[in-house]
């Protein structure tokens, strides 16, 4: 929700996330899910998804509108814009990667985004249109070493990767890639992360993260 934007905003997270999807009229939206009140996002038009509102009596959001308040007064928070992958066809989660690519140069915020997929290819279509954007992947299979030879600017991989591959951590650090992990609730788990020094950690409990950096620091 744009609600949730405003309070990561008004935290000054280092980040907020937010998910990805085009209609079938070619509406960029946020929804994390596939389905809206049991609408299949992809399969219907935008207009069909307006009848119903979100719990905090919002709209769906329009990815448009997500970017555009999401740079105002906003001199720290990055928008991390996950392009979710297709579920009608790998071609149309490229297609949805060149919309939002477009969109997001259009409306001059080119500077405040980075891109997250679990779609390989979705990532690589970003890259051929512009090498210089900011890409971390989140299906956690690939080494470093493969992302890096593919011109993947990072990872962001389930906290679990981590600790069953311990040493993608230094090989990362040593190939000068974005560290990420989702998603980091536990106390414990925190402190892991924070040792290990991660460029960025995602969590839905960014007060008890703050406490926990706080105390690091």
């Amino acid at each position: 929700s744009l609600a949730s934007l405003k309070k990561a905003l008004d935290m000054k997270c280092a980040g907020t996330e937010f998910d990805v999807r085009m209609t079938a009229d070619s509406i960029l939206v946020v929804n994390h899910d596939p389905k809206y009140f049991g609408l299949d996002i992809e399969t219907v038009m935008y207009k069909d998804l307006t009848h119903k509102n979100l719990k905090n009596g919002e709209k769906i959001p329009l990815l448009s509108t997500y970017l555009t308040e999401g740079i105002k007064n906003n001199q720290l928070t990055r928008l991390v814009l996950e392009i979710k992958p297709s579920e009608i066809s790998k071609e149309r989660g490229k297609l949805i990667a060149r919309e939002v690519l477009q969109l997001v140069k259009k409306l001059g915020v080119e500077s405040k985004v980075d891109y997250i997929s679990f779609d390989i290819d979705i990532l690589k279509e970003l890259i051929l249109l512009n090498p210089k954007v900011s890409t971390q992947y989140l299906n956690g299979e690939l080494s470093p070493k493969e992302l890096k030879e593919l011109g993947i600017s990072g990872l962001d991989y389930h906290y679990k990767v981590y600790y069953d591959k311990p040493e993608w951590i230094q090989q990362a650090k040593d190939l000068h890639m974005i560290l990420n992990v989702w998603t980091v609730n536990k106390k414990k788990d925190m402190d892991f992360f924070i040792r290990n020094d991660f460029h960025y950690i995602t969590t839905n409990e960014p007060e008890l993260l703050y406490k926990k950096l706080a105390t690091a620091n």
